[in-house]
């Protein structure tokens, strides 16, 4: 029997039940993890209430964790028991073990912690694609990061730094605003008291920038776009407000001849020899020290419901991690 949260119904905090279940044998392809840690992420939240629908039920929540390998499937080649590993790929992850296709693990290099794995491969990989992928940022550009003192957040205004941007952020307090600006970003907005899309317009002299990363989605639209230059690029990858409404597509002509994404991780990772590329060069930029992964919060796996009720209720920084 393995310690698991279980979601039998979906629903609030209360959804998550810590349970006994049992755990077979790693299937052809898997490999059995002994977590250390594991990651929250508000993607969780969308799979609990079930605005994301699971394939089955009941299911256990969670996209990504680190730990050691326990046991290999018949056909895994590429990893050895004991190994350290980290992964981001599909549900399972808030358990004490867990089995997965090994195509989703990655090597944990000894520079790198279990905990520090679990808080980034998720958020990390994410901002990889964003940063290098969606819209390749160059030194010189301007961009806007929205909830820049979120886990995804902290670590791109870190990582378009090091490429040379010029990092806008967006934030929900004062703290928040520290916590970005010591992250590398030049600008914040508290975008509960200000006018976002003004004060863009007046950091960058009229300007605008040349992407806009959105993952708060319904309270931010349109004003994103009115914050792009002509050509800019839109990229929505998350939406902790509610989701985007319907528009016109010639909206995007309207405001200045605009690219608009919605891209998702899972479909860059679905490619094996990609996600090795992905993992590489976060895990080198963060072995190195270079970006920073802060983790703000710890809580048992037990009490993943309080860690739920915190990111709901936007009292989180950095990362969340559960400890089984």
């Amino acid at each position: 029997m393995v310690k698991a949260i279980r979601v039998h119904e979906t629903g609030g905090p209360e959804a998550l039940l810590y349970q006994d279940y049992d755990l077979p044998a790693p299937g052809p392809g898997e490999v059995q993890i002994k977590q250390h840690a594991v990651g929250v992420n508000f993607i969780d939240v969308y799979f609990r209430t079930g605005a994301y629908p699971a394939a089955t039920k009941p299911f256990i929540p969670g996209n990504e964790g680190a730990g050691e390998i326990v046991a290999l499937g018949e056909g895994v080649a590429k990893f050895k028991l004991g190994d350290r590993v980290a992964y981001a790929g599909t549900l399972g992850a808030y358990a004490a073990t867990r089995n997965i296709e090994a195509k989703f693990v990655v090597p944990l290099p000894e520079n790198v912690s279990y905990e520090t794995a679990a808080a980034m491969m998720l958020k990390g990989l994410t901002a990889e694609y964003l940063l290098f992928r969606s819209y390749p940022v160059k030194a010189g550009d301007t961009i806007l990061i929205h909830a820049a003192a979120g886990g995804v957040g902290l670590i791109m205004c870190q990582w378009a730094k090091l490429l040379g941007a010029t990092v806008i952020g967006t934030v929900g307090s004062e703290e928040k605003a520290k916590l970005a600006r010591e992250a590398g970003a030049d600008h914040t907005i508290l975008y509960r008291s200000e006018d976002f899309v003004a004060r863009v317009k007046e950091i960058t002299g009229g300007k605008l920038c040349a992407a806009v990363y959105d993952s708060v989605g319904k309270t931010t639209f349109p004003g994103s776009l009115d914050c792009l230059r002509p050509f800019g690029s839109f990229i929505s990858f998350g939406a902790s407000s509610g989701p985007i409404e319907p528009f016109s597509i010639g909206l995007l002509a309207q405001k200045g001849s605009l690219y608009a994404q919605r891209p998702s991780l899972f479909a860059y990772i679905a490619d094996e020899a990609r996600l090795g590329e992905m993992a590489g060069r976060l895990m080198a930029v963060v072995g190195s020290g270079k970006v920073k992964i802060a983790i703000n919060a710890r809580y048992k796996l037990a009490e993943a419901a309080a860690a739920h009720i915190a990111l709901e209720g936007r009292e989180t920084t950095g990362a969340t991690v559960l400890l089984p």
